[in-house]
């Protein structure tokens, strides 16, 4: 299980409502570079919280691992702020914590996604698709939205008991896996599909950014990010509707 100094992260918050309190109420546009990065701090924490920290979902980073990488981004994000466009808006703070929330979840997957490493289903998971057995789409669907949605999956409250107890299970073997999965996605998956899987997740290369993976399937527009989110969504669902429990059953 992986620990963190209480004490730090104590003295952290103090600090952090202390000086909060310092600041004056005004206009979001007139507080300095300082002051927007202090007070949208605690919006940090409260997107961190929301990944699992599970070894399977964010490998070697902790809780404090993410928020720090989380206000990393938000001093990137607050120095790209487009006032024109917030100023325009009938709710200035709820259109600023969007532009700021973007970046710190995309800048906190992408760190987890990097320091991850080796792909694994923790052992609770696996003891469930065993006992599932026969139970032909829950056994495919815990497989492969384990393997392929845990790193964008928030934690859910059935999760709270399992993220407290140790996971002693060894990670794949990450060639064989990858062999594995990517002779399964050439099966089922069409051109496209098969793709976004492999590039997302490197099955036979570097990892692809969302913005690398649609100037490869050349998706232009303002919304290429959100099509190849669909179609990691797609093919990840087609996978389970097509692909038999026992394939998956005799992997593990």
């Amino acid at each position: 299980m992986k620990h963190y100094n209480i004490q730090n992260y104590v003295r952290y918050k103090d600090d952090l409502e202390a000086t909060i309190k310092r600041i004056p109420k005004k206009q979001f546009n007139e507080y300095s570079r300082e002051e927007l990065i202090t007070t949208f701090l605690p919006l940090v924490e409260n997107i961190a919280r929301k990944f699992a920290t599970s070894q399977q979902a964010s490998g070697v980073m902790a809780i404090t691992d993410l928020i720090q990488e989380g206000a990393l981004n938000l001093i990137k994000a607050v120095d790209r702020i487009y006032w024109e466009k917030i100023l325009e808006s009938e709710d200035q703070e709820k259109t600023l914590k969007s532009f700021l929330s973007k970046r710190i979840k995309g800048g906190i997957r992408r760190e987890i996604d990097k320091n991850r490493g080796q792909m694994r289903l923790p052992e609770h998971v696996t003891n469930s698709i065993r006992k599932n057995f026969g139970k032909d789409k829950k056994a495919v669907a815990m497989f492969f939205n384990s393997i392929f949605l845990s790193i964008d999956a928030g934690t859910r409250e059935d999760d709270d008991l399992f993220l407290q107890i140790e996971d002693k299970s060894e990670p794949y073997n990450q060639v064989f896996l990858n062999m594995y999965l990517t002779s399964l996605l050439k099966q089922h998956l069409n051109d496209k599909e098969f793709h976004v899987l492999r590039l997302s997740y490197g099955l036979d290369c570097e990892k692809h950014s969302a913005k690398q993976i649609a100037e490869y399937l050349d998706i232009e527009g303002s919304g290429a990010y959100v099509r190849v989110s669909q179609l990691k969504k797609q093919a990840v669902d087609k996978l389970i509707e097509n692909v038999d429990h026992s394939q998956v059953l005799d992997y593990l």
